[in-house]
This record gives C-alpha cells, sequence and structure tokens, in this order.
C-alpha cells in the first residue's frame, strides 16, 4: 500500500471529495491539497485494527471489507464500495482503527491525513458535526443490521425446536 504522488487520477477524484464532504472551497482546497491516492490490491490489509489512524478514507474504486474483534468474537462488519468513507470514528476520535480493512477486489482510495482535517475542522467547524452525523448513521444502520440478524437466527433457532 504506496501512496502515490499527485497524479491527474489522485486530483479528479479528490475533486468529488470536497463535494462529497460539502465544505467552503477554502476548506476543499485544503483537503485537496493533502489528499493521496493509495493503490491496493485483493488480499490486501490496508490497516489493522487497533493500529494508529493516518485519517479518512474514501473508496474511490473496489471493494474492501471491515472486520473487528470484540472480546472473543470476530465480526464481519460489512463491505465498503467506491464513494464511502471508512473510518470516521477512528479519524473523529483517538485517532485509533476500531476495524481492520482488507480488499476483495483491487482499486483505489483517498487518504484525507489526520493533520489536514484538523486544519479543515479549525477552518469551518460545521464539517466535523457533520461527519459526527454521517458517523451517528453508520451506527444506527449498523445496529439495525444486527438486529435483524439477530431476529433472523432466534426464528430460525425457533424453528428448529418446532420441528425436532
Amino acid at each position: 500500500m504506496q501512496p502515490e504522488t499527485r497524479s491527474g487520477y489522485a486530483e479528479a477524484a479528490a475533486r468529488p471529495l470536497a463535494e462529497l464532504l460539502a465544505c467552503p472551497p477554502a476548506t476543499a482546497s485544503v483537503l485537496n491539497a493533502a489528499a493521496c491516492s493509495i493503490e491496493f490490491e485483493c488480499g490486501q490489509i490496508i490497516f489493522r485494527q487497533g493500529s494508529e489512524s493516518r485519517g479518512l478514507y474514501l473508496v474511490v474504486a473496489g471493494t474492501l471489507v471491515r472486520k473487528a474483534e470484540r472480546r472473543t468474537t470476530r465480526l464481519i462488519l460489512g463491505t465498503v464500495r467506491a464513494g464511502e468513507l471508512v473510518e470516521l470514528a477512528a479519524a473523529l476520535g483517538d485517532g485509533q482503527h476500531t476495524c481492520t480493512l482488507t480488499a476483495q477486489s483491487s482499486g483505489s482510495l483517498m487518504l484525507l491525513p489526520s493533520e489536514a482535517l484538523r486544519q479543515a475542522f479549525r477552518a469551518y467547524p460545521p464539517l466535523r458535526m457533520q461527519l459526527l452525523g454521517e458517523l451517528a448513521r453508520e451506527v444506527s444502520r449498523a445496529y439495525a443490521a444486527c438486529r435483524k440478524a439477530r431476529v433472523t437466527s432466534f426464528r430460525a433457532d425457533d424453528r428448529r425446536r418446532s420441528t425436532g
């Protein structure tokens, strides 16, 4: 996983990033100037749970899977695809990755380094609140998915008991 130098491809991918984050042009310029492209191959681990976060990631191309270990349980948190932000919790919190991100296909990410994010938050505080709102929606979606999986599991157990 090597950051590339600023290429035409990286610059083109960074423009939609500022639109995605809906921030003023001056803040977008700070983020675009700092953004770097990271290419990855299938099976490659982008980062590991518990390691120090380098910033916020935007999937440009490819598919990745988020996995986490909680106590003695390994969880698959879901797939991440083009256009999705990854590791809002680490970027907005204590800077430690909350999951392991592994590539399921080759592709690329845009990395917004932590220092550039801090500069953007100072220049435009609503950006931090916007990202916190997105993190809340992400947690809510994950909770709903877990509840649905649990209900499905309980129903399957009930069916097995009633037929067995």
